[in-house]
């Protein structure tokens, strides 16, 4: 069984104390391939070298295009292998092969999205700026904010990673990547990828790891500039606690609880195919899924039916299966976690709809069932907490003003849905849902060029779209004065004494 390498100063290296870890495929709870185990001397030389490469390097101040180029590169290297890197990630993941392929088209398209938008940033040049003197000019202009670390979660391993990596690289950063342990292997591809593609040394560096072991040192190094994170908001926590150690910038884009609210005029068909697609899509495995459903209640039984009806429908299975569309849970761990919340829902009041265990005939692998919980009390976990599995609890309202209310009584603030024919309702309540990506009559389509990031609990900042690229920059004002006149503060200019 072959064992993964570091990718550090533009070598593929072992880590220094030589360990490794298995991965598992989740479909099978069998090894498949063995993970390099980078540690905190792993992270000081891959930092070091990301370090050297910002400081001394040319990539901070080569023209826009040359950066871009190099991009394109990585594109069409991501493009070449697709089918490849898909495999890899379904096997890693558990996620149906459909999912991960287009997973993998989208991470291609990030970075020929940021090639253009760095050129063209570079195209607007300074900004002048009238600041009401005529003795003085100003210009604002934006420059390359430094060395990145960027550690990434498992659920979507290549393209999480490339929403970090892309913008930052076509912003003129350095970057340490460190993917989760549980799904490494797509980002070790990444590396062979953009070790083709010709890059300085040290402008990308990629640590494979624990948490303990390579993310923590990453996000105590000193010589970090910028520390961006996806993943759970404890674990955000501790970033944040990190990067405020040393003044550093962070961004975090953590956990959701998103609500969906779903009037009676909506049609039943396409609200149970989008609540499906909302939660049930990546297995339930993704930060934004709208977990919460609020139903009309005029609605609410008849939605019910129909919904328990093509949920149980669902192919269930292996990703590589054909016609799969719920593959395994990605972990032993999660696998357990997804589990105790739902033992936890149904020592509640909630009514079980569907689902609550392990499919029929499915005694090897990480499977759940979709899983439905009705009637849910409100202050019961599986409600108000993140439970990243194929887990939905549904609960009726009365009036708009009632599901706003729900909607918005969360910690959260990631993502939220809104689904009538009305089109007016549908924008009032958009604008009333605290959240910073909300979705008409639709959940979970996202786009690289709008901006993704949420509220409250969810995070801070935001990554996709020209936000994305500008978090990767450092804004600079330079003002000149006009040294033909004399400033005569201290010194009277007719006075030669």
């Amino acid at each position: 069984m072959q064992t993964t390498k570091l990718y550090i100063d533009g070598a593929f290296v072992a880590p220094a104390a030589s360990g490794s870890f298995e991965a598992i495929n989740p479909a099978t709870e069998t090894a498949f391939a063995r993970i390099a185990a980078g540690g905190a001397t792993d992270v000081d030389r891959a930092v070091c070298a990301a370090r050297r490469a910002f400081d001394d390097g040319p990539w901070p101040t080569l023209p826009a295009s040359a950066r871009a180029a190099a991009l394109r590169r990585i594109a069409a290297g991501i493009k070449a292998r697709l089918p490849e890197i898909a495999a890899v990630e379904t096997r890693d993941n558990g996620k149906p092969i459909p999912e991960a392929e287009w997973d993998i088209g989208d991470a291609a398209f990030v970075f020929e999205y940021y090639a253009d938008l760095a050129e063209a940033h570079e195209r607007d040049g300074a900004t002048p700026v009238d600041v009401g003197d005529p003795a003085f000019t100003s210009t604002v202009s934006t420059e390359p904010l430094g060395v990145v670390g960027a550690i990434t979660p498992w659920n979507f391993p290549m393209l999480m990673a490339v929403w970090k990596v892309a913008p930052a690289l076509a912003a003129g950063c350095t970057v340490v990547l460190k993917p989760s342990e549980f799904c490494s292997l797509s980002c070790a591809l990444l590396a062979e990828i953009i070790d083709a593609a010709d890059l300085p040394p040290g402008v990308f560096n990629l640590i494979t790891g624990t948490g303990p072991e390579a993310g923590a040192p990453l996000s105590d190094h000193p010589l970090v500039d910028k520390l961006a994170f996806t993943g759970s908001t404890a674990t955000g926590r501790k970033i944040m606690t990190a990067a405020a150690a040393g003044i550093r910038t962070v961004s975090l884009e953590l956990g959701g609880k998103s609500p969906f609210v779903i009037f009676a005029d909506s049609d039943i068909d396409k609200a149970v195919e989008w609540i499906m697609f909302g939660i049930f899509w990546n297995k339930g495995e993704v930060c934004s899924a709208t977990s919460r459903v609020l139903v009309e209640r005029s609605l609410y039984p008849a939605l019910l039916a129909r919904l328990k009806q093509a949920a149980e429908a669902i192919t269930i299975g292996a990703g590589d299966t054909p016609g799969v569309k719920l593959g395994p849970i990605v972990s032993k761990s999660q696998y357990d976690k997804v589990m105790a919340a739902i033992v936890a829902g149904k020592a509640t009041t909630a009514r079980l709809v569907s689902g609550g265990g392990r499919p029929d005939g499915f005694e090897i692998g990480y499977y759940i069932a979709p899983t439905i919980f009705a009637d849910v009390p409100l202050e019961a976990a599986i409600w108000r907490e993140e439970i990243f599995g194929p887990v939905v609890c549904v609960n009726p309202f009365d009036s708009e003003e009632d599901a706003l209310t729900l909607a918005n009584d969360s910690v959260y603030g990631l993502a939220g849905a809104v689904m009538s024919d009305d089109l007016e309702r549908c924008e009032r309540v958009a604008a009333k849902l605290r959240a910073g990506v909300i979705w008409v009559n639709c959940s979970q389509p996202t786009f690289t060029q709008v901006p993704w990031g949420g509220y409250k609990s969810s995070g801070i900042g935001r990554e996709l779209g020209t936000a994305g690229f500008m978090a990767f920059r450092e804004t600079k004002q330079i003002t000149r004065y006009d040294h033909s006149q004399t400033w005569g503060w201290y010194l009277d200019p007719a006075d030669p004494s």
